[in-house]
């Protein structure tokens, strides 16, 4: 059968053998089952090249009685190699031999699908499923021939399928490259406004809304509707990498949007960004905008809406039958359906307390410890001067962070360019001042000086343009009597009234000139009138004459 070789001391076989490994020779038993790779090669080799049995058995390391066996069986029932070439293995398997004899009974399968959708839920297992199993099924697959099989089935299925998504775990949000289109009514002009789309990763339940832009208070908001559609939280939310999510792209480490993330923690959740161009990250939400894309909007090309109410209002309308009448051919049940049976309950409570959206921005403290906001200025402790803080900005209050401890609370004010200052922000230098008032300087007058003091600040103030600019004066003026009699002081005011002097500087002059105690107050005819010491260089009403 074989002949040797004159270089070496090896064997050649006589004939070519197949593509297949030489295997050990087998035995031509009755019971024997070939595989189908060997029953193909022995009919390609009879039918098509003509060999004979003992070469065909020699190439294959078979016995010639199972090749002849198999020949034979070919022969009675007429099988071609162009029938054989064009059947499955399955199906030469039964054409050629039929049922065989003691072949062992199938054993229950399970549904795949269930078992698919089933390990979706916290704390389920290949081992608790494979035991609920053999409880049906006592003389079932064992639990080795049941994980293969399950992995066999799976590696089958889309790829998406693969991301074994746990129920009340991911809700995964996007938004759609198409626009919903609404007409002004008075002028027709059509705009496009923004689709929200929004999934649970577990039960494919899918939500949308039309919302002006992708702004935060609009993402934000979407987010919020879309648990409360859901009826419950998840722990995370996947958005993409839009910057309403994420102000800083990055593979490993992105930096979450702050408001976002301040939601985020609201609802007792984390935000897990998808990597930045990964669409499998978040195919889930990939599939929803599509089929939301062709089962909401395209349905509502034909039809006008003028706003985004009754635009929402449709697509509620078209959304419920995506979720409610669709069968799903994975699962062989509707969104609804697998929401109830599997996530429903896995998700978590929402938040008691309505989340109320602050926008976020780093503003530095100017030299005077206030912030500007939205052209408004709002007061900081003296301290922070120079620092850089966060602002929390949200439709009645204006917080200010330092890291992340609040340094201060104001009412928000749109008034622009004027300030908003808390005392207690002040320099004790400033709060004196800012103590001052009209009033109370008209007051520290009369009571340190005299009445006369006293009218004369009131006159000062009054003529002022504003009473800030006469405070210093009247200061002034409360000053004096710390270095000269008070009695000295109100005489000199008394002259400062006669001739409408309103000035803290005259009053100082004539203190120092000792002009206070010359008589200084005469009535002559019912008007007042000053006397004027007699002095060589002062001339006289009869020098004009």
């Amino acid at each position: 059968m074989a002949r040797r070789l004159d270089t070496g001391g090896e064997s050649e076989p006589a004939f070519p053998r197949c593509f297949a490994p030489p295997l050990p020779r087998r035995s031509a038993m009755a019971t024997e089952r070939l595989d189908m790779i060997r029953v193909r090669e022995i009919l390609r080799q009879k039918l098509v090249d003509g060999r004979s049995h003992r070469a065909i058995a020699a190439s294959l390391s078979l016995s010639a009685g199972t090749v002849g066996g198999v020949c034979s069986r070919a022969k009675r029932l007429e099988v071609t190699w162009e029938q054989v070439s064009e059947m499955s293995d399955a199906e030469v398997d039964a054409r050629l031999f039929g049922a065989r004899a003691g072949a062992v009974e199938e054993r229950p399968t399970p549904e795949w699908r269930e078992v698919h959708a089933e390990l979706r839920q916290k704390g389920v297992t290949l081992t608790l499923l494979h035991l609920e199993y053999l409880e049906r099924h006592p003389d079932g697959l064992r639990f080795s021939a049941f994980c293969d099989r399950y992995a066999a089935w799976r590696d089958r299925q889309t790829p998406s399928m693969r991301q074994c998504h746990v129920a009340g775990d991911k809700m995964f949000v996007d938004y759609a490259g198409h626009k919903v289109q609404l007409v002004d009514k008075e002028s027709g002009e059509v705009r496009g406004v923004e689709l929200f789309v929004a999934v649970l990763g577990a039960s494919n339940l899918t939500f949308a809304e039309a919302t002006e832009t992708q702004r935060v208070p609009d993402f934000i908001g979407s987010c919020r509707r879309a648990f409360e559609f859901f009826g419950g939280t998840t722990s995370a939310i996947v958005p993409d990498q839009l910057k309403s999510a994420v102000v800083k792209s990055d593979r490993y480490e992105p930096e979450i949007q702050r408001t976002f993330h301040e939601f985020a923690e609201h609802c007792g959740a984390v935000v897990m960004p998808a990597r930045p161009r990964r669409p499998r990250d978040k195919a889930k939400v990939e599939v929803a905008v599509q089929i939301v894309e062709r089962w909401v909007l395209a349905r509502m090309r034909k039809e006008a809406f003028h706003s985004l109410g009754e635009a929402n209002v449709r697509i509620a309308e078209l959304l419920r039958e995506v979720n409610e009448r669709f069968v799903m051919r994975t699962y062989k049940a509707t969104r609804r359906e697998l929401f109830e049976r599997i996530e429903r309950g896995a998700l978590r409570p929402l938040p008691t307390e309505p989340f109320e959206v602050g926008a976020w921005k780093k503003v530095r403290v100017h030299f005077d410890y206030h912030v500007e906001v939205e052209h408004h200025f709002y007061s900081v402790p003296h301290t922070l001067i120079g620092a850089k803080l966060w602002s929390r900005l949200t439709p009645a209050a204006v917080e200010l962070y330092d890291g992340h401890a609040r340094v201060a609370v104001h009412a928000r004010s749109h008034v622009r360019g004027r300030h908003t200052t808390r005392d207690e922000h002040m320099p004790e230098a400033h709060r004196q001042h800012a103590a001052w008032t009209p009033a109370r300087l008209v007051s520290w007058a009369e009571s340190n000086v005299g009445a006369r003091a006293g009218e004369l600040c009131a006159a000062i103030l009054e003529n002022r343009r504003h009473p800030q600019q006469g405070y210093r004066a009247c200061l002034g003026i409360i000053r004096l009597a710390r270095r000269h009699e008070r009695g000295r002081v109100e005489a000199a005011c008394a002259k400062a009234l006669a001739v409408r002097a309103y000035s803290s500087r005259f009053v100082d002059n004539v203190l120092r000139h000792g002009l206070d105690r010359v008589e200084a107050v005469e009535a002559v005819n019912g008007a007042t009138s000053v006397s004027v010491a007699e002095h060589e260089n002062v001339r006289g009403p009869g020098y004009y004459h």
